[in-house]
């Protein structure tokens, strides 16, 4: 394990004197980040008829922002520690402004899809730097609740982007969407010139250039894979190619790892029973969270009814209470109280409890999903600053941007798993209850073919069926992960206290050993002495 990092002269004890401003900036700058995750969903019927994109044209628009986001969160997080964590900031702002500047202004669906990709270089500098600074600038007594802060936009930025988009739409041309980014990001540079001070490992590793490509590679392959799944099926010749090239790559990136004195990724954490944990619920809460929304979605849209708009305010409750709660600083104050598996064990049985809740309540109307919704969002509050924070804490300080990046391609992985595993068990449970004349290729194609009213209620009926036993699966696996991951924390910390105790004991014994042989030491020096004087005899009589 690498040592820790020697003391920072540009931090006070408690932390960068100006920590609360800078986290406010380097959060704004974040928010517009994650917004263009799925701020672009309400533009898509203006996208198809001013641009005359088709529908592949409108997927890649929307899905390249998140490829390349999240194949390169690896890559940039350890590109801060190397290079400097403000200056990758820096790089990312700009980068960021520059290609929200080209979507704003892109004349065809090519310009649009190369500009979003751009976005998404910047993106993945930011969101990794972010958190980086924050490890940075903040004490420990203070990190859980600015992790906490930072956590809140998270999911702050990926409940709004549909509402932001929506009122933006409402009053100007869809290029605004990405032009409101570029004030943002230029306040966002000049605070970070300003306040932020700059940190980089200081042992000046060389670049794992090998390790930077296949980790890209790897991730866009199966992220990708994840992407296409819903819509061309997961046996599909194209998912299952992107999904066996990803495995390969990425097993590949760890052997190289494994096998080079300056590794990007040190797989040797992978051995810290603390980090395991915090990976596994960060995981966990990430495919609860996402899995959940995509059913969500549907629910309400295809179920309840309710327009993309309306469906998108609905889920919005999740959202303003995870901000709540953070506001509040509870996690942070839980965590200091009970410790960290302990908060993640509740966070995590609150988030499953609320899947489960809509499931069970949520079927037949919008008020039983609201009492999921704020359980959900309570357990999210407090599991996912505890588990970042845990993240961060099993990897030495220099190395705070590569834990960033393995904690965002955490939660993109989880999300995409969460989209995948929950929408196989809906798809099954519906083609299992629709009738067989009809067909269940997806709710709206039944809906199409079904005979008269009754055969359509019984569809919808299937499709609410399914919902709640996919709902149901995921509280199962959200509160088995969270207690395992809760279990394998303690294990850790007591393994470390352990660990102190045995230490100490060991310097007692090593001081006692020393302070016993000066003694000895000394008492053989005297006896000597006295010896000495016994042997010159009596002095010459006076």
């Amino acid at each position: 394990m690498t040592a820790p990092a020697a003391p920072r002269p540009d931090l006070a004890p408690q932390g960068h004197p100006q920590r609360w401003l800078i986290l406010g900036v380097i959060c704004l700058a974040q928010l517009t980040v994650l917004l263009d995750n799925t701020v672009l969903n309400v533009a898509i019927p203006s996208l198809t008829t001013e641009l005359d994109a088709s529908t592949a044209d409108v997927q890649w628009m929307i899905n390249a922002y998140s490829l390349v986001q999240s194949g390169l969160l690896l890559t940039a997080g350890s590109s801060a520690d190397r290079y400097g964590r403000k200056k990758m900031l820096v790089v990312g702002l700009a980068l960021f402004g520059i290609g929200s500047l080209a979507a704003g202004l892109a004349q065809s669906s090519g310009q649009l899809i190369a500009a979003r990709a751009g976005m998404g270089i910047g993106g993945a500098l930011l969101i990794t730097t972010t958190l980086a600074v924050v490890v940075q600038i903040f004490d420990d007594s203070e990190r859980v609740k600015a992790i906490g802060l930072w956590a809140t936009v998270n999911s702050l930025g990926f409940a709004a982007g549909p509402l932001v988009g929506g009122v933006v739409l409402n009053h100007f041309w869809w290029g605004a969407i990405f032009l409101i980014n570029i004030p943002v990001a230029v306040i966002g540079l000049v605070a970070v010139v300003r306040l932020v001070p700059e940190f980089k490992n200081p042992r000046g590793e060389r670049p794992d250039l090998l390790g930077a490509l296949l980790s890209t590679i790897g991730m866009t392959s199966v992220v990708f894979a994840i992407i296409s799944g819903p819509e061309h099926g997961w046996t599909s010749g194209r998912v299952l190619l992107m999904a066996f090239v990803g495995v390969a790559v990425l097993a590949g990136f760890v052997r190289w790892e494994l096998h080079i004195p300056h590794p990007m990724l040190d797989m040797h954490f992978f051995r810290n029973q603390k980090f395991i944990g915090a990976v596994a619920g960060a995981v966990l809460v990430a495919f609860g969270m996402g899995g959940s929304l995509f059913l969500l979605t549907q629910h309400l849209q295809f179920v309840l009814g309710y327009g993309p708009l309306e469906a998108g305010l609905r889920t919005a409750p999740m959202a303003l209470t995870v901000v709540a709660l953070n506001l509040t600083g509870l996690g942070a104050r839980l965590v200091r109280r009970t410790g960290t598996p302990a908060t993640i064990a509740a966070g995590m049985s609150a988030l499953a409890a609320g899947l489960a809740a809509i499931a069970v309540l949520g079927r037949d109307g919008y008020t039983g999903m609201l009492l999921g919704l704020v359980v959900m969002g309570a357990g999210i509050s407090l599991a996912m600053p505890a588990m970042a924070n845990a993240i961060m804490s099993a990897i030495p300080p220099e190395k705070a941007g590569v834990g960033a990046g393995v904690n965002g391609t955490l939660a993109e992985f989880g999300n995409g798993l969460g989209v995948a595993v929950l929408g196989a068990v809906l798809n099954i449970r519906f083609a299992a209850l629709v009738p067989a004349a009809v067909g269940a290729a997806s709710l709206p194609a039944a809906l199409a073919a079904a005979d008269g009213p009754d055969e359509r209620a019984t569809i919808k009926d299937a499709f609410a069926s399914g919902l709640e036993t996919s709902q149901l699966a995921g509280a199962v696996a959200v509160l088995a992960g969270g207690l395992l991951a809760a279990m394998l924390l303690r294990r850790a910390e007591r393994a470390e206290a352990t660990a102190r105790t045995e230490t100490a004991e060991r310097t007692d014994a090593a001081r006692n050993t020393e302070t016993k042989a000066g003694t000895t030491e000394a008492g053989g020096a005297a006896q000597m002495a006295g010896g000495r004087a016994d042997s010159a005899g009596p002095g010459p009589a006076a």
